[in-house]
């Protein structure tokens, strides 16, 4: 896969709260002449960002707290309602962890079906925070999470621990076996400390040998702020 194609995965990030109009406008003129799949950006930033941004890339705006997702549903759905209305395409929220044996159980359903009824059809992507989860609260939870609908389960936000090789593969795999239970095609986010090409290499070798349909199907999003100056000098 050469560089421009794997560009074609990118959510290209810039999430930062210090940033000035300056920083959204040259963020945006690179997102223009490299064309990520999206730009991955808060909620108070898309009036600028649209009036720089070419209209075939899509706006992602991160809503609720971030990095730490809200606990309080309501206040989940009514920031996504915001995000939407601002004008984003795609939204990216936390389902945050609860250290306790039972997660997760009802509670995090009900999130989930907030936020997949708050987003009212655009694409989700749910960041599950797999640094702070066991395995078993990895799969447990991604299923929860594809079962709801979700089109994109993402890893975490790289704020309270990185994407590991092990996390890809448990993604990878519930994915498959989402599909093959429920006939339905849904997709996955990885992300957190993604720097290079090599990762992103390594990751997607991983992914194919659990399904060799999600790359193909573009079912597969990489968030990154700093991968895309690597392969643009390349």
């Amino acid at each position: 896969m050469d560089n421009n194609e794997v560009i074609e995965f990118l959510d290209y990030t810039l999430l930062e709260h210090h940033i000035d109009d300056n920083d959204i406008i040259n963020f945006c003129k690179k997102a223009n002449m490299y064309r990520p799949a999206t730009v991955c950006i808060f909620p108070e930033k898309i009036k600028i960002a649209k009036e720089i941004l070419n209209p075939n890339i899509s706006i992602t705006a991160v809503a609720g707290n971030f990095p730490e997702g809200s606990h309080d549903k309501e206040k989940i759905g009514k920031d996504i309602l915001t995000a939407i209305n601002l004008g984003a395409d795609e939204i990216d929220v936390v389902l945050e962890p609860r250290n306790t044996d039972d997660y997760p159980n009802e509670i995090e359903l009900r999130k989930l079906e907030q936020m997949r009824k708050a987003a009212k059809g655009k694409v989700l992507k749910v960041i599950i925070e797999t640094p702070l989860l066991t395995e078993r609260k990895k799969r447990a939870v991604a299923r929860m999470a594809l079962a709801v609908g979700v089109d994109f389960v993402k890893t975490c936000t790289g704020k309270r621990g990185i994407c590991t090789e092990e996390d890809v593969k448990i993604l990878s795999y519930e994915l498959m076996r989402h599909e093959l239970t429920f006939k339905e095609k849904l997709g996955m986010k990885i992300s957190g400390g993604i720097k290079d090409k090599d990762t992103v290499m390594k990751f997607m070798k991983i992914i194919n040998e659990e399904d060799s349909t999600i790359i193909p199907q573009k079912r597969l999003r990489i968030g990154a702020s700093s991968l895309i100056d690597k392969l643009v000098t390349i």
